[in-house]
């Protein structure tokens, strides 16, 4: 298989009527500093990351203004930057950070103005291909205002497309009652299924799921996950002779048509051992067993 056609193992997914791309994405959020603070410990090491990312066919790369906080999109654009055609850069606002390892909800409509303009400038684009609301910020700001300023903000033609993240199924539903929502971004992953409702509505509404988290911060990439998880994971993995990451991403892919996943690492053996994944076809057994971790 030529390295370009990896990622498009799974298939594609439309985000949108003018909008396709390969259902194995890359979530840049591991090239920036430990607590997801400052600059990568090797700059030249995470822009081969990105590069050799794209040579795989991944299309759509994941990534947030919080993310270093600026860093991790001002890292996207010197190295991928004029981007090749059919390149998603999906990008979200909504979190702020007052430290490494910190995260504050920020919903006011001024705060998601300033984020959105802020992140055009560090992705030298005139116009977001996917924004994403990082977070409700349930405490202070109701839904309505943030994703309405999500709303004017396309408007005018700063983003294209409109999606959600960390939202409840209450929450998505308002949302879609105010705009036309192209993707959910949630935790999911094997054993935190927590989002198994708003999967489902998903699938029924044509909206793309990114479950961040898809390997549970790594822990589900080793034969020591978690109870339950890591004994089976790992037996699959050594009867097939792949890595457990490969099987809990086969997994995902699997479980729904609308599952994009967005593994992120800083290392190009793990990346290749990631994308690869969308050329495993678990079978029916298999997919039986991983099912009833979540039962």
């Amino acid at each position: 298989m030529a390295p370009s056609s990896v990622a498009a193992a799974a298939g594609t997914l439309p985000l949108a009527g003018n909008m396709t791309v390969n259902r194995m994405g890359f979530g840049a959020m591991r090239l920036t500093g430990p607590g997801i603070w400052g600059e990568p410990a090797d700059r030249a090491a995470a822009g081969r990351v990105l590069r050799r990312a794209l040579e795989l066919g991944v299309n759509f790369i994941d990534t947030a203004n919080s993310y270093g906080p600026d860093v991790n999109e001002l890292l996207i654009a010197e190295i991928l930057h004029p981007y090749p055609a059919g390149v998603v850069i999906a990008t979200k606002g909504g979190l702020v950070r007052p430290g490494p390892g910190r995260w504050e909800p920020d919903g006011r409509p001024e705060q998601l103005r300033a984020a959105c303009e802020g992140s055009l400038r560090r992705l030298r684009v005139e116009c977001i291909d996917l924004y994403q609301l990082h977070t409700p910020d349930r405490r202070r700001v109701p839904l309505d205002e943030s994703i309405g300023a999500l709303s004017k903000l396309q408007s005018e033609g700063k983003i294209r497309h409109i999606g959600v993240s960390n939202v409840d199924l209450r929450e998505l539903c308002r949302a879609q009652e105010l705009v036309t929502v192209v993707s959910v971004q949630n935790r999911y992953n094997l054993e935190d299924r927590s989002s198994e409702d708003v999967l489902k509505h998903c699938e029924q509404h044509g909206i793309a799921f990114i479950p961040w988290f898809p390997l549970e911060a790594g822990r589900h990439a080793s034969a020591g996950g978690p109870a339950g998880a890591g004994a089976l994971l790992g037996e699959i993995a050594t009867a097939r002779g792949i890595t457990t990451a490969q099987v809990a991403l086969a997994w995902l892919l699997a479980h729904s048509p609308v599952m994009l996943p967005i593994p992120g690492t800083s290392s190009i053996t793990h990346l290749e051992e990631n994308v690869s994944a969308a050329t495993i076809r678990l079978s029916d057994g298999e997919l039986a067993r991983l099912d009833a971790l979540g039962a």
